[in-house]
C-alpha cells in the first residue's frame, strides 16, 4: 500500500450509483488508477497502469466531491486499496460526505467507511480480513463456476451481509437466465444489473 498525499485520478464526476444495493441513488465517484487483479471482462482497462493517471493531491479530490448536493462519495478503480485511504477519509468526512468503498478486497482496508461493497476475483482473491467488514458482496458472474465462487465467499461474510449476483456484461444474455433462476432457488441472493449502462450515465 502507498502512503502519499497524492492519488492516481483517473476520473472523477457526479453521477447515479448504477450497482448494487445503492442503486439508483445519486453520489460522486472517484475512480483511482491501478490494479492487481485485471479481469478480462473489466469494463475500466484505462485504470490498469497507475502511471498513467495525473497524480492529484487528496485535498483537491476532497473539494471536488464536496461541492454536489450528494453527500455521498464513492471510491473505486483499478483497485483503490492498492493506496491509503485514510487521509481522503478524513478529508470527506470533514465534509460530512457518507463514504462508500468499491473494492476487489485484494489489498489492506485503509480509510473509514460507511458502506464497503466487496466484489471478491477468484483469480485474485480477497485478504481474509475483509470479508467480515463487507456491507455488501457483489459476485460477477458468467458461468456456473462463479455460482460456486459466489458461495464460497458468502460464507465468509458477515450475517448482515447483503448479498448480490451480476450477471457480467458482455454475457448478460446467458448469465442473466443462470442468475435469475439461481436466485429463485436461493433466494438469500439479489440480483444486481448496471442500470446504469442502461441509463446511458457513467
Amino acid at each position: 500500500m502507498q502512503n502519499n498525499d497524492t492519488l492516481p485520478l483517473v476520473e472523477d464526476f457526479y453521477s447515479i450509483q448504477g450497482e448494487g444495493y445503492h442503486t439508483g441513488k445519486p453520489a460522486y465517484f472517484v475512480r483511482l488508477g491501478g490494479c492487481d487483479v485485471c479481469c478480462r471482462w473489466c469494463d475500466a482497462k484505462q485504470t490498469w497502469n497507475a502511471k498513467l493517471p495525473p497524480p492529484v493531491p487528496t485535498g483537491e479530490i476532497v473539494r471536488r466531491a464536496l461541492l454536489p448536493p450528494a453527500q455521498a462519495a464513492v471510491v473505486t478503480g483499478g483497485e483503490p486499496l492498492s493506496y491509503n485511504l485514510t487521509p481522503l477519509c478524513e478529508g470527506l468526512k470533514s465534509g460530512v460526505v457518507q463514504t462508500f468503498l468499491e473494492t476487489s478486497g485484494s489489498q489492506p482496508l485503509s480509510g473509514v467507511w460507511d458502506w464497503i461493497c466487496l466484489s471478491p476475483k477468484p483469480k485474485q482473491p480477497p485478504i481474509e480480513a475483509i470479508f467480515a467488514k463487507a456491507n455488501e458482496l457483489k459476485v460477477i458472474v458468467e458461468n456456473e463456476e462463479d455460482l460456486s465462487w459466489a458461495e464460497q465467499c458468502a460464507a465468509k461474510v458477515a450475517p448482515a451481509c447483503l448479498l448480490f449476483l451480476q450477471p457480467e456484461w458482455s454475457k448478460r444474455k446467458t448469465a442473466t437466465p443462470l442468475v435469475v433462476e439461481y436466485a429463485k432457488q436461493y433466494p438469500r441472493w439479489s440480483i444486481s444489473i448496471q442500470a446504469h449502462k442502461f441509463m446511458n450515465v457513467p
